[in-house]
This record gives structure tokens, sequence and C-alpha cells, in this order.
């Protein structure tokens, strides 16, 4: 009996479990496209078949009077029974119970499934999700069902029609939503999660949950719902002439006088202000907005499809620099109607202000501050009585706060009038948890030389926090994300994961267990059944073949090799022409993506990287490296971008590619080029503007080549405030004239991410110092246009061409 399922491609494991939790039951899809289901046995720690597929045969063959063979045999989904020797089946869309001793079969009523809540409306877009997943239909319906797809543009795409009585399976992904229609009315949707089965009868319509429109998005763990209305219902905010007001019935009241069109407490976008009561209706916070620049971008669209002449297209676009809109604290007092002034010295210049709540007693409430710049964050606690603010938590960095990572962000309400707070102080980014009156540090929760990368859970009953961490297994890639728990004290850590590769957890079972598939760029996914409380393995359950996705050989591999300090390990991938020939030396294209706020190198199995082989497979090795100036080691090696984006990593890539030659002496140190979109289109010319004597050619897509010309708070984060010179020294504009090498720059006329000015500016500068170089714009395209068929063939023939590949 083989140990494990051998399944065909990354696929969602979704286990249905006994009563009892004692047993579960999954089921795959191996290479051939054949359903198969297992059953898990917790106690024994075993997994087996859940049925004789042989013995299953005869005995269907003589309940329906036709030969079935094993390869034949159709089953749609199993249950349970009423013993562990009994299992229901659905088969040739007919319910059966087998007895697993005797393999005696007998029909029985349709079998029930619990779907509450599973199907909604209206319907969401699909999510994006590597992961493949079943899903069964089931029709009792007494009319024809029509069943899309809604994609991730929330377009409806139709995928047939389901008969009454009949049974669908459809292959999918995890997070796609199916919506199902009959007579063009919207029934119901659901988002597919792997092992699905639907069975769509007049009680399933009838429990369709109904959802708000604005309730569909993802949550924010950090948002405060405001209330107009009083919590006695007394009195209702609203805003008239820029200014705030209460009404009660007939009465109201104006409660400020400064109000303007510049300077409104109208939400922006609203005609409602913001504002939040405490819970004993005494006192009223409100925030008032000084509106900053409205900056726009002009772009032309020469092709429209419904006219021959040029449309003009124009949007916001705020850049560094610019004066942005401000928030302002403003306090009232219900007794007496009168503003208490607030001290704004612990709020000046901010980037942001967020409410965060009142303390128990309403003698306080709380604030969320991030000063423009990014260098301090800090919690402020305002007293409703005297409008003093102090201190409760207060992060500083002679650098940069990524306050735009929700894992280094953290700010969370924990019972006991606590917060959790994350910081990377140690020089690692941990958990701290501080009284939330008081500001006292209670305990870090978690520490050491490894990051908490995000957080998964936080069990306010329970006092749990389940989070992924990076770089917390050691020998391994310090990139692997891997599952953990920890109490709120910060006592008994658990590293719930082990394998050698980045992982992805489901918690199963009010979280008694996990399901956890891992994998790694040469590796394809394993799926196991883990305890929940110590990581304890119960058994694997699925194991994707990787010769089966790669062929004969790998043609993607990791390699590591010391950076620029001779110390520190620097992580790449390595992507080879899939008819590699030894004998040969080949050039080196190095695929770059430098952006500081993450890291960018795949850590997860991948059978197909579509534009890394694509040009391997035409002669050529490619290299995709995360040198310093990227997220997710130590601070210290994020640092290294502060106002310095034009280093990417560079002196560590470099490095990396010649250790690598070295091991590896087909690759060809004399022939090495560079290509990358966005961030990475900054970083590929500037290879050959300060590297030009390593890189020799250069593709740059929709770059944001001088920070001031890009969006206001990527830049700012990494290149501060206020605007100085580092700006004009990082900048490919400024510096075109250092080019050397083949330079290829691409853009698409209708980029609203990346201003397109950013690189027909570096354009004109690079005709003013005459310089040759090739410049492509591609018409009716937004960013990222060198993906695009035709585009991608040009950056492909520009690589061949100035590499010398045949």
């Amino acid at each position: 009996m083989p140990t494990t399922a051998t399944v065909s491609s990354a696929q969602a494991i979704r286990p249905h479990w006994s009563k009892t939790n004692d047993r579960c039951w999954y089921q795959t899809t191996d290479p051939t496209g054949r359903q198969s289901f297992f059953v898990v046995d917790i106690q024994q720690k075993s997994r087996k078949p859940a049925f004789d597929r042989q013995r299953l045969a005869v005995a269907m063959s003589g309940a329906l009077q036709e030969d079935i063979s094993a390869n034949d045999l159709s089953v749609d989904f199993i249950q349970f029974g009423k013993s562990n020797t009994e299992l229901l089946l659905l088969a040739d869309n007919k319910s059966w119970a087998l007895d697993l001793e005797t393999y005696n079969l007998r029909a029985v009523d349709a079998l029930e499934v619990s779907q509450a809540g599973r199907l909604y409306l209206p319907p969401r877009r699909s999510q994006a999700s590597g992961e493949s997943a079943q899903v069964l239909i089931e029709n009792r319906l007494p009319h024809e069902l029509r069943i899309f797809w809604v994609t991730p543009d929330g377009d409806e795409r139709s995928y047939g029609e389901i008969g009454a009585g009949k049974t669908h399976r459809t292959s999918t992904y995890v997070g796609h939503t199916w919506l199902l229609k009959s007579d063009g009315e919207n029934l119901g949707c659901f988002s597919a999660q792997g092992g699905d089965r639907f069975v769509i009868d007049a009680k399933a319509i009838e429990n369709v949950v109904r959802r708000e429109a604005a309730d569909l998005g993802p949550s924010n763990g950090r948002s405060i719902r405001h209330h107009l209305t009083a919590p006695d219902e007394s009195w209702v905010p609203f805003v008239r002439d820029h200014n705030l007001w209460l009404r009660n019935g007939s009465e109201e009241k104006k409660l400020s006088h400064d109000g303007t069109e510049e300077k409104s407490f109208a939400r922006r976008g609203s005609d409602q202000p913001q504002v939040y009561w405490s819970a004993d209706s005494k006192f009223l916070v409100a925030f008032q907005t000084t509106s900053g620049t409205e900056r726009t971008v002009s772009m032309v669209e020469s092709s429209p499809k419904n006219q021959l002449q040029p449309r003009l297209q124009t949007h916001k676009y705020p850049k560094p620099g610019d004066d942005i809109s401000v928030t302002q604290v403003r306090l009232f007092s219900l007794a007496d109607m009168e503003e208490i002034p607030v001290s704004d010295e612990l709020l000046k210049n901010p980037w942001s202000i967020q409410f965060d709540g009142w303390s128990a007693s309403n003698e306080t409430f709380y604030v969320h501050y991030n000063a423009r710049g990014h260098q301090t964050i800090r919690v402020v606690g305002i007293s409703a009585k005297t409008g003093a603010a102090k201190p409760i938590i207060e992060e500083t960095s002679s650098t940069f706060i990524q306050y735009s990572d929700p894992g280094k962000s953290v700010f969370e309400s924990l019972p006991g009038e606590q917060i959790l707070w994350a910081s990377e102080r140690s020089g690692w980014n941990h958990l701290y948890r501080y009284a939330r009156e008081s500001g006292k540090l209670l305990n870090a929760v978690t520490s050491g030389e490894w990051n908490v990368k995000r957080i998964e859970n936080v069990d306010r009953d329970a006092g749990v926090i389940w989070f992924y961490a990076v770089g917390i297994h050691p020998g391994q890639d310090p990139y692997h994300e891997h599952f953990c728990r920890v109490n709120f004290d910060g006592s008994e850590l658990r590293i719930l994961t082990e394998g050698d590769g980045t992982h992805k957890v489901t918690l199963q079972q009010d979280d008694q267990f996990l399901i956890d598939t891992y994998s790694r760029v040469d590796m394809a996914p394993v799926t196991e059944l883990r305890s929940a409380e110590e990581g304890e393995l119960i058994c694997e359950l699925a194991k994707d073949d990787t010769a089966g996705q790669f062929g004969d050989r790998r043609v993607t591999e990791r390699f590591v090799a010391k950076g620029r300090d001779g110390k520190t390990d620097i992580w790449g991938i390595i992507h080879w022409p899939r008819e590699l020939d030894l004998t040969k030396k080949y050039p080196i294209v190095e695929s770059i993506y430098a952006g500081p706020h993450d890291h960018h190198v795949p850590k997860s199995f991948r059978s197909r990287y579509q534009t890394q082989h694509r040009i391997a497979d035409e002669g050529m090795i490619v290299v995709q490296i995360d040198g310093m100036g990227t997220a997710w080691r130590s601070k210290e090696f994020h640092d290294v971008c502060y106002k310095n984006v034009k280093d990417a990593g560079f002196p560590d890539r470099i490095a990396w590619i010649q250790a690598a030659a070295k091991k590896f002496p087909h690759m060809d140190t004399s022939r090495v080029g560079i290509y990358g979109g966005s961030a990475g289109g900054q970083n590929a010319m500037a290879a050959l503007l300060w590297h030009n004597e390593f890189y020799k050619v250069a593709i740059a897509d929709c770059g944001c080549h001088d920070n001031r010309m890009d969006k206001i708070w990527w830049n700012e984060q990494w290149m501060g405030w206020p605007i100085d010179e580092s700006y004009r020294e990082n900048s490919n504009t400024e510096n075109a004239h250092l080019l050397k090498g083949n330079l290829m720059l691409i853009v698409g006329e209708l980029d609203r991410n990346v201003d397109p000015a950013s690189t027909t500016q570096v354009v004109h500068q690079l005709i003013q110092h005459d310089k040759d170089f090739e410049f492509v714009l591609v018409t009716g395209t937004g960013h990222g246009s060198a993906e695009t068929p035709w585009a991608s063939r040009k950056r492909l023939n520009f690589l061949k061409q100035h590499l010398s590949v045949p």
C-alpha cells in the first residue's frame, strides 16, 4: 500500500470529518485524472484508501447489472456511515451504502450534506489561487441550472447547464467563485475550497446567505466602525456648510465654526462626518480634514476603440513631496455643547491618523499616528476631559518604518485593555504586548533572529496567536514561511510545520488540526495532517510528482552564495534551458525586481515560469535573486535601500552570479543581460548606469525611473520626506548620461500605475546626451506592457541579438 497519494498538481486537500473527530476522509485527483478517496485514522496515525476499487467494481456491477471495471468505476462523493464498517457513496447519480467487510452494496436515500452558509449572494469576484480543486454540484431542482465562473474582474463566464436530477463535476481553483442561475435569476454562489459537494434543492436556495455588498471585501482588523447616531440615540451628527452639527428631532446644534471647503468635517468622497462617540454619549470625537494638492496625471489614448480621434485620460495621482490631506482630531463635550481643544504636539504633520477606540471608563480615547516620512509611529491617548495627549506606544527609526506591510504594522486590541504591537526594534520583526492605558510593556510575545511574517488569527478567548514566521528554521531558506503559535505572554512558542519548504496551512475542527501543504521551487507540494497543539505529524496525505511536473530533469533550482560582505547568504534560483548542452557556454539573463516592500524570488513550486522559461528555452540561463535592500531578512539587510534604491542589491547580485558561474562553468559571465518591469524597470536601467562593466544588455518596462515621478506612498517610504538630493542621485533620468550598453525602454501609453512620463523623460535625456537605445511605446496598454505578446517578442529578440544567441 502506498504511504501517500500521488497527485497531478498543486491541489487543495479538504478533509471531511466524522462527528467524533477520530476519522476524516478526503479526495485527490491522480495524474490520470481519476478521483481517489482516502480515510485517515487519527488515533492510529494512518491513512488508507477508503475502499477497494476492484471489490467495489464487482459489487457495483452486480447492483447495476452491467460490467464495470475498476478503471471505469466512478465515485463522486462519499460519507461516513453509522459504523466504522459502513461507507456511503454517490456513484452513477445514485446513493449507496457499502459494507466494508462484506462489500455488500444497497441503494439508500439521497446523501445529505451540510452546506449552511456556503451559498451566498451577491457574488464575489474570484480570488487568485494556485491550488486546484474539484467541485461536485447535484441539481435536485425540477428545472435546469446554468453555471457561471465569476472572473477576478467580476465578469460572468458561462460553463454550461446542469439538467434536473443531474450531477456536474468541474475542475477549478481554491478561491474561485461559481454562480448558479435559473431563467437569468441568480440563485446562489459559492467559493471553491476543494473537495466541495453542493446539493442544490429548494432548501439550499431558501438558506442562501444574503450579504451587503460592502461586506464582501476583506476585513481590516484595525478599522473601528463609526456610527453616526449617539449610543443613547439622542443626537445625530451631520455636516452643513462643512461644519459639524447635531440634530435631535427638530432641534439642531452647531458644534464647529471654522469649516470651509478646504477644511471640512465631511468624510472624503461623502457628505457624512467621521465621528466616534464615547459609550456614555457624553463625548464626540470628529475628524476634520484639510485638503491637500489634487495632482492629476494625463495620458493620451492614441487609438480608442470607439472613435478615430485620440482621447485624453486624466486621473488623480499624488507624487512625493505633494501637499497631502491632513487630519485634525476635534473633541466635543455634549454636556455643554463645547469643544475641548486637543493638544496636537504628538500629532503634528501626520501621514495618517486612525481612531482606535475608547477606554472602558470613557475617560480616554486613542488614535494611531503615522508621521509623514514614516520614521515615527505612535499610539496616543487623549483625555476626554482636558484634551491632553500622552504617548502610549512610540516607535521611531532613523531610516523607515514599513507601515504599508500588514505584518510589520500589527496593531490590535487584546482583552484586558491591552495592545498587540509589531516592531523591528530588535533588528527583527516581532510582536509585543502593552497595557493600553499606561503604555507599559508587558512582554515580548516573540523574539529571536527571525521575523513574524503575518498573523493568521488571534484567539482572544484562548490567549493564542497563530502566525507565519520566516527564518525560524535554521538551515532552511530564510524566506520559507512556517506556521507557529504562541501564547499572549510569550510562552509555549510552537513551530507547527517542519518540512524544508514554504508552508500554507488551514486550521481544522475548531483549531484542533491543521492541513499543511509545503513546497519549494525544486520540489512539488507535499500535504500533511498535523496536530495544531504541538505540530505533531499525524500522517502524510499527498505528495505531488516532482519528476512528472519537470520532466527528465529539474529546469529550476535553488542556489545560495555570499553577498557583498562575504558573510551574508544571498538566495536565488536558476532557470535552465530545457535542452541544456553542458559542452556549451550560455549567456545569463537576470529577471529583476528589487522593490523594497517585499522579497521577490519565488519560493513555492511551479512547473512552469512562463516568461523566464520562454527566455531560457531560447538559449539563455535566467536567474532571479533577492539582494540586500529587500524585505524579510534583518532590519539591517533591509535598510540598505533607504535613500538608496539605485543600489538594488547589485553588489550582492553580481557576487551571486559570479559564484554560480564558478559552480556551473556553462554560465558565461561575459554575456549578462537583465530585464524587469515597474521597480524592476528602474533596476534594469540602473544596471547599465552604475554596473555596466558587468551587465551588457537591459530591457526596462514601465520603470519608475525617477522616484519624484512615481506614487507618493511607495517612494516616500523608501526615499524619505521631505524631498532631498537623494532623489536626484538615485534618478535614472538625472543620470542618463552614464549609460553604457544596449538598452530597450518599453512603456504602455495608458499606464495608471507608474506615470508614463517617467519613461519618456528618460527618453528625452538620452536623446539630449546622444545615446543609442531602443524605445518601444505600446499603444492601448497599461502597466506591464512588456508582457503583451508583441512586446515580449521584441524583448526576447533584443536579448538574443545583443547576447549573441543564435
